[in-house]
């Protein structure tokens, strides 16, 4: 009490300065509860799950999980209670290459700190004195801004704070996406290679994920990964399933239900590997010649937006130069 007593008769702070601080903190925290109650699980739903048999090692079993356990404490305010919504999340940070004990629940908990930061730094920042300000070279910035514009500001920072890291999130398991797309044809070539020189499929998958850990980190990881896994046990079928979930692209899918083709047939996982291989290629190079074809269409409407105005005014010129003349003389 005698902090807070001491703050508050502190000349520098102003009813003003305490008034936007309430505003922020209240606009903070409903915020935080509009986000918790749309994110909230359905009552019927959760009903209908009330004793269902949990499974064990299969199909949904993993080797590196993150730590999805119900939240106590302090983290009830972050992390969602919602089991559904913290598994899409962790299924999110394993795409993105996230795999971290506490992923989950450092995601949650970075996106409502920095949601409170920026907020709380445009607030702190409107107080400092005028001096202060001056010499930051922000005092003609903030001269005209207003309590509306502020309460804007602090929306604004709110939400970005807030929704960032999900668009970071996406636009990383993008990235990674692509790089194991592009890199896959390569792997799937050294594997073969590592197949004709009489090293095992395991075996070679091993060596092929050591050889292009620093060409191609994505899909070396995926691959060591599925190795661990199936070490430790799992499925192969499930392994393969999980990774090609995992990733999350087409390409990956089709060389997990070729190899496991391939093994339930007893067919050559050399021959399966050389044919996807090549079958890759010519779909990347077949996607190169569509956007390839797609770029004069494209093209053509920022073509003429930039040379109708000055073929118009090419092509009128003259008239309005001869109109002036006559109109002129007139």
């Amino acid at each position: 009490m005698d902090i807070l007593q001491d703050i508050l008769n502190d000349p520098r702070v102003t009813p003003q300065l305490i008034l936007l601080v309430g505003i922020a903190l209240s606009v903070f925290f409903v915020f935080m509860g509009f986000a918790g109650f749309t994110t909230s699980e359905n009552t019927a739903a959760r009903r209908m799950r009330v004793g269902s048999i949990s499974q064990g090692h299969g199909q949904d079993f993993d080797l590196i999980q993150g730590d999805n356990s119900d939240p106590h404490g302090l983290l009830k305010a972050f992390v969602p209670s919602s089991k559904r919504e913290r598994s899409r999340i962790g299924k999110l940070l394993k795409q993105a290459g996230i795999r971290q004990k506490h992923a989950i629940r450092t995601y949650y908990t970075f996106r409502v700190v920095l949601g409170f930061v920026l907020p709380a730094a445009f607030v702190a920042t409107m107080a400092l004195p005028i001096e202060t300000q001056v010499q930051l070279g922000i005092a003609d910035l903030l001269q005209g801004v207003t309590w509306v514009n502020t309460m804007q500001v602090v929306t604004a920072l709110m939400v970005l704070g807030f929704y960032g890291p999900a668009l970071w999130l996406r636009r990383r398991i993008k990235k990674r996406r692509q790089a194991i797309e592009h890199s896959l044809p390569n792997a799937l070539d050294l594997l073969q290679v590592a197949i004709e020189a009489g090293l095992g499929f395991d075996a070679a998958m091993i060596r092929v994920s050591h050889e292009m850990a620093k060409a191609a980190p994505e899909i070396s990881q995926e691959f060591s990964v599925l190795q661990l896994e199936l070490q430790a046990g799992k499925e192969r079928q499930a392994a393969f399933l999980d990774m090609a979930n995992r990733v999350g692209i087409d390409e990956m899918n089709s060389f997990a239900n070729a190899f496991l083709q391939s093994n339930q047939y007893g067919t050559s996982i050399s021959a399966s590997l050389r044919r996807f291989a090549t079958d890759m290629r010519l779909d990347r190079e077949l996607r190169a010649q569509e956007k390839a074809n797609r770029l004069p269409v494209q093209m053509s409407a920022v073509m003429a937006m930039c040379m109708m105005p000055v073929l118009l005014l090419i092509c009128l010129a003259p008239m309005l130069i001869r109109w002036v003349n006559m109109f002129g003389q007139g």
